[in-house]
Formats: structure tokens, C-alpha cells, sequence
């Protein structure tokens, strides 16, 4: 998705530990016209697939998985980092290890939100190692739904997580693929 490439080169900076900032547009301060054009981007890719849920984790999935189920027109779950108070026994959960903050969160979705009658569009901002993706698909299969595939908006296709996922015979719809981020310079990979 060419806005989306042109944001990370323009606004994107590359971190020592192959860490990706996209702070500006994504995961601290949200374009929403570029996340809305990725919602309908989403729903393009995955258009036959009678969609009746979107999910993600949060924080930083929410903004591109709302835009989606926006353009849907359905209900968008996140799942929670910290069991709330007001959440009661009733929920599925699935540990998740984060690269970036180097610690593993229990993540929490409640069982009322996701039946077996759902097909399911997994949203997350990044790809990496796939943590986050393993934990809803998880969830995801727990309820007994339907996962119709998974969308990023972007992927670091050098690190194992898109592989994994393909391997499993799970639909992937990246809109930015990442081959490289050596000497600070973003590289995309090419279809």
C-alpha cells in the first residue's frame, strides 16, 4: 500500500534492535485518514470472507482494526494486557511476549464477545515474531470460531512471524513489508 510505505519512509525511523518507530502516524499519535484508507484497504483483501468480527490487541492494533470493522460495518474486540476488575472469570486468555517491551502479558478477551458462530479478521499494527497474533489466534480457536486471516499493517518479513503463519495455513494480507532495516534505512520487500 503505497500511503502506507510512503508514511514509514517519511515519517519512520529506525531504531538500534531492528525496532521500526512509527509513533507519529500509528502507535502514539494516529493519521486517521491513513487509517481509515487501511480499514477499507483490509476490507478490500478480505472481501469474501463474511467478516462478523475484527480483533486485535492493544493499544496500537486498535486504531486500524476500528477503521476496519468501520468500513464492515461490525463489532471490533481488543483484547486487554491486564485483567480489569470489571471483567469476571468468563473470559479467554492466552500469554503473549512482547519484543519490544521484553516482558509477557496475559492478554483477556471475554467468552461473550466471540462465539462459534463468528468468523473472525485478526488486525495488529506489526508483525514481528508473531506473539501477538499466536495469543488471539489462540483465543480465536478457544471460542471455536472461525479465523478468516489475519491482516498487519506492517510486517518485518526478515523476523519468523509471517512465515509461521502462512505455514499454518492461515490467510496473511500485509500492506507494508519490510525486507530490511540495516543502516537505519527502511527496505521494502517486493511481490
Amino acid at each position: 500500500m503505497k500511503e502506507l510505505e510512503d508514511a514509514i519512509k517519511n515519517k519512520g525511523q529506525v531504531l538500534p534492535g531492528n525496532i521500526l518507530k512509527v509513533n507519529s502516524f500509528l502507535n502514539h499519535q494516529i493519521d486517521p485518514t491513513l487509517m481509515y484508507e487501511i480499514g477499507k484497504e483490509f476490507v478490500k483483501r478480505f472481501a469474501d470472507d463474511n467478516i462478523t468480527k475484527v480483533i486485535t490487541v492493544e493499544s496500537s492494533g486498535i486504531a486500524p482494526a476500528v477503521m476496519t470493522g468501520l468500513v464492515l460495518g461490525v463489532p471490533v474486540i481488543f483484547a486487554r494486557k491486564k485483567k480489569p476488575s470489571t471483567l469476571n472469570d468468563a473470559a479467554y486468555s492466552a500469554d503473549v511476549y512482547s519484543y519490544t517491551k521484553q516482558k509477557t502479558n496475559r492478554i483477556f478477551i471475554e467468552k461473550k464477545f466471540i462465539s462459534p458462530n463468528d468468523n473472525v479478521l485478526i488486525i495488529d499494527d506489526f508483525l514481528a515474531n508473531g506473539e501477538a497474533t499466536k495469543g488471539m489466534i489462540k483465543i480465536v480457536k478457544a471460542a471455536q470460531a472461525h479465523l478468516v486471516g489475519v491482516g498487519i499493517v506492517i510486517e518485518k518479513s526478515f523476523q519468523p512471524g509471517a512465515d509461521w503463519i502462512t505455514n499454518h495455513g492461515i490467510h496473511l494480507e500485509s500492506l507494508a513489508r519490510i525486507a530490511s532495516l540495516n543502516d537505519n534505512e527502511v527496505t521494502f520487500k517486493k511481490d
